[in-house]
């Protein structure tokens, strides 16, 4: 795979994301990689509000494995590496690592999939958005609160 086509988005680990032991409760890595997913598409140039608003299509999770490897802790900053495996007409396949240090703590294999909003039935993958996917991250994504011009 294109090295253009993997993204990578930093995530620190807070007290919050721990358990009583001190490490990382296992099903915060599936927020982790949520995180780092939308990210991915904002670099591939994809509004998932804009889309939900204009095309009444929203990305539902279908599927999830997860394989848990080593702990993180408070306070690391976790690498979390994204790839598509697979790019059909209504799903994505992803699949996900998160990395602290140069270890791997967890490695998962999520199934996105698109469907209308109201009726949460398939619903084909817009054109502009598997371009986007095809093409990958071309921006470094950034945060902001209000700053879409679209709405007011």
């Amino acid at each position: 795979m294109s090295d253009s086509l993997i993204f990578e988005w930093p995530v620190r680990v807070y007290y919050e994301d721990t358990d009583a032991g001190g490490i990382v409760f296992y099903a915060n890595y599936l927020k982790f990689f949520e995180r780092a997913r939308t990210e991915w598409l904002r670099a591939c140039g994809i509004d998932q509000q804009r889309l939900a608003d204009s095309n009444g299509i929203v990305f539902v999770v279908r599927r999830t494995a997860v394989e848990y490897t080593s702990p993180a802790r408070l306070d690391d900053v976790i690498r979390v590496v994204s790839r598509i495996g697979r790019l059909g007409r209504a799903s994505v396949d992803f699949h996900q690592e998160a990395w602290c240090d140069g270890v791997l703590l967890a490695s998962g294999d999520i199934r996105v999939a698109s469907v209308d909003r109201a009726s949460i039935r398939p619903a084909a993958i817009p054109d502009a958005v598997l371009d986007g996917l095809k093409r990958g991250p071309h921006a470094p994504a950034t945060a902001s609160c209000g700053a879409n011009p679209d709405r007011a």
